[in-house]
Formats: C-alpha cells, structure tokens, sequence
C-alpha cells in the first residue's frame, strides 16, 4: 500500500454538468492495485473558517486510452478507501 500526503497540487476538473471546479489534492494512494485521490474544492477551502476539512475521493481510471479521475460508485469500496484516508489524516494532526 503506498501513499502519499501532496503539497499544492491543484487541477480543474469538470462535472457531469459541465461546471469547472479547482480542486487541491491533499492525498493519493494505492489500495489492491487501485489509485484513489483525497481533494478539496479551492473555493470551499478559501471560504471556510472552520478546523473541519470535508474531501472527496476519487479514482483513477482509463476511458478511450486516457487516465481520468473519476467517482466511486461502490459504497464498500469507498468506505474502504475513506476509512484508509482518515485513518492517515488523523495520523497528521498534531495535538501539541
């Protein structure tokens, strides 16, 4: 399992409603041969004063040859890989 907390890493992408949204990727890592994305939308980052960091996780995959990030449909699957995420965000926390 590999993972790997980003610094500053940013991409635009699209919704399913055509919508461009900046989001900052705060996590990656490699579960049973998968790779998932831990991100927070910049905007909602910006505006939020708050000690709480809502993310979404997405996942990469292969459509037409290009690797795309996209959204994961099994409920398993992503409370497996939310659990892993904030298991290693907790981990980051420090309670000095």
């Amino acid at each position: 399992m590999e993972e790997n907390i980003m610094d500053n890493d940013y991409f635009t992408l699209t919704d399913e409603d055509g919508n461009e949204i900046e989001f900052e990727m705060i996590a990656e890592c490699e579960r049973d041969g998968e790779r998932y994305f831990a991100m927070i939308p910049v905007e909602d980052d910006a505006n939020n004063d708050s000690d709480v960091c809502e993310y979404i996780i997405l996942k990469l995959a292969e459509e037409d040859g290009e690797e795309i990030l996209v959204t994961i449909d099994d409920d398993d699957e992503l409370d497996d890989v939310a659990d892993y995420f904030d298991d290693l965000f907790t981990q980051e926390i420090d309670y000095d």
